[in-house]
């Protein structure tokens, strides 16, 4: 297994990383994603870690808490040998501060994920959306607070935008608290949005991309295709809103490339996906997602090999998409291009 930094921190991570949504699995999302008890958690713990893998990552509001107390009861008895994430500040409850990243939020919502998972302390805590409600001082002084106390070592956010990125970058530059080193982002072949404006503000400002969901909410499975709609017992059918939308052509052109340089290489489609999220700039690490050994087995090997530079290409032009204003207009230009040459 190969090792990064978290952006610009000490803290080294996998290049895969496991995601525990699937556990204690309750809801109307959670429960498609899956239902995982302890029992079965600690085989996919254990296959993580034999396979180099000890980061990690789950939220508070996966499954109302329970896929914290499933992954901490997986962990137990080796926290030594893992990195635990974990992200608060969606809604846990219909109180008025039961949701956002008030001072009173952070500092109860970690004490309950720390119950929860068994640890006094967290390798990494991630906002998990911006809260506009809440002023970024106050945020930050409580993250600065978290770390002081030994509670949490390391700080990100989630599904930011960029302009929320970097104010709180620059207050906490100003202020002198923690900076956040971790950026967890919606990335894939079929969604590039991330290229855009938070991949430049990673490499600018040195936060590592956690990418989530690196098959397009489950389309780039090898499932789904050019004339094979969405099978009858996929949990697209009941998931699909949740998740970034996908035009369907668009999907079909990304996965008949995925597909063709699967063949070509004799590797999966989920392996190509993976592979080549990994080349990205900012990529410091690739969640997975697994509801059984098969399924991570599977997605374990997406490392240890290379793409080759024309499949790349490949999958580079068949996932390109036209970048929105002001990215578009002037990159046409020999001009623009040369004060702003292009990240890959």
């Amino acid at each position: 297994m190969e090792y990064r930094q978290l952006g610009r921190s000490g803290l080294k991570v996998p290049v895969l990383s496991f995601g525990a949504g699937t556990f204690g699995g309750s809801g109307p999302l959670f429960s498609h994603w899956g239902t995982t008890d302890a029992r079965e958690a600690q085989r996919l713990v254990d296959s993580c870690l034999d396979a180099g893998v000890n980061l990690f990552d789950t939220a508070d509001v996966y499954s109302a808490g329970a896929s914290e107390e499933v992954l901490g009861a997986a962990v137990k008895g080796r926290r030594d040998k893992v990195l635990l994430s974990t992200k608060t500040g969606l809604p846990m409850g219909d109180g008025p501060n039961e949701a956002g990243t008030s001072r009173a939020r952070l500092l109860d919502g970690v004490d309950a994920a720390l119950r929860r998972l068994g640890t006094d302390y967290l390798d990494l805590l991630q906002l998990h959306a911006f809260d506009a409600l809440t002023p970024v001082e106050e945020v930050l002084q409580a993250l600065d607070a978290l770390v002081r106390d030994g509670k949490v070592r390391y700080v990100g956010v989630s599904n930011f935008a960029g302009w929320q990125i970097m104010k709180s970058l620059a207050a906490a530059d100003r202020h002198g608290y923690p900076r956040y080193v971790a950026n967890q982002v919606y990335y894939s072949l079929v969604g590039r949005d991330y290229e855009h404006d938070l991949m430049p503000l990673g490499l600018d400002q040195g936060l590592g991309a956690l990418v989530w969901s690196p098959l397009g909410w489950g389309r780039l499975t090898g499932k789904v295709g050019r004339g094979r709609p969405i099978p009858a017992g996929s949990r697209l059918h009941e998931t699909a809103s949740f998740g970034p939308p996908v035009e369907d052509e668009r999907l079909y052109t990304v996965v008949d490339a995925l597909e063709a340089v699967a063949a070509e290489t004799g590797r999966s489609a989920p392996q190509i996906a993976i592979a080549w999220l990994l080349r990205r700039p900012t990529v410091s690490s690739v969640i997975l997602g697994a509801r059984n050994e098969e399924q991570l087995r599977q997605n374990l090997g997406a490392v240890g090999w290379e793409l080759a530079p024309e499949h790349v290409r490949r999958l580079d032009a068949a996932s390109a998409t036209t970048p929105p204003y002001p990215h578009f207009p002037y990159h046409r230009q020999e001009g623009f291009a040369r004060l702003n040459p292009p990240l890959v």
